[in-house]
């Protein structure tokens, strides 16, 4: 029998490379939220109330849940991946929901880089708690595709990246969206980049899922001091 190598091998290549995109993920997450959640005792960072801290661990076990959902493709599991996929996509529901309710307390509070308005930041968060959902509910619509599904479950981790970027104790997260918007851009340009090097071409997931995310970042940013989006904001009870 024919043992088709060319394809092994593409496995072999898929399971290297996202595997390290995982492992950068967390990086970023960790050197990003270490001051403020992770070693936030040893920095005096901010007090954590119990929404950050179940917000943090919520957050922290999706980025550890997609390295290891990779590893155990990469080790052959697909079965046990699947089962945990279940309990994955209930913990996505759970994010949405804290990371809604916590941009608003956050708004509501004043939290906002310096001389941002709080209303208009809040379009940042509340736009990554819409785009995140999607493009996770993409992936579980293509889980029956491998290849599509691994795509679109990377951009939708790479997506919460941004809030990490943003806090980067290095002087180029004083660039605001330019720099934390572009940290989460390049993590799906090295997406793309490994497609072209690989397949030879871009894959869908990565076309549509990417100008997805492209998108948003444009609109929040063009959405965010209108008078409509102020208004929004302050029914929210931000002001």
């Amino acid at each position: 029998m024919a043992i088709d190598t060319s394809s092994s091998h593409a496995r072999r290549s898929d399971d290297l490379f996202f595997g390290g995109m995982a492992a950068v993920v967390i990086a970023l997450v960790f050197a990003g939220f270490a001051r403020t959640f992770y070693l936030s005792g040893h920095f005096h960072g901010p007090s954590l109330t119990p929404l950050r801290i179940v917000h943090g661990i919520a957050f922290s076990a999706w980025v550890l849940l997609f390295a290891f959902q990779t590893s155990l493709v990469a080790a052959g599991r697909i079965d046990l991946h699947r089962r945990i996929g279940v309990g994955g996509a209930m913990l996505a529901g759970i994010m949405v929901i804290l990371g809604t309710t916590l941009a608003i307390a956050n708004a509501r509070e004043g939290h906002a880089p310096d001389h941002v308005d709080p209303r208009a930041f809040l379009a940042v968060p509340l736009f990554d708690m819409l785009v995140f959902p999607a493009l996770v509910g993409a992936a579980l619509y293509f889980r029956r595709r491998p290849d599509a599904h691994k795509r679109l479950m990377f951009l939708g981790t790479a997506s919460l990246t941004a809030a990490a970027a943003a806090r980067l104790p290095i002087s180029l997260a004083a660039a605001g969206p330019l720099f934390y918007f572009g940290v989460v851009d390049l993590l799906v340009i090295a997406g793309v980049i490994y497609d072209v090097a690989r397949r030879r071409a871009v894959h869908p997931a990565y076309l549509w899922g990417g100008l997805c995310l492209l998108g948003s970042q444009v609109l929040r940013l063009a959405l965010s001091r209108t008078a409509a989006w102020l208004a929004f904001a302050g029914m929210l009870g931000v002001r």
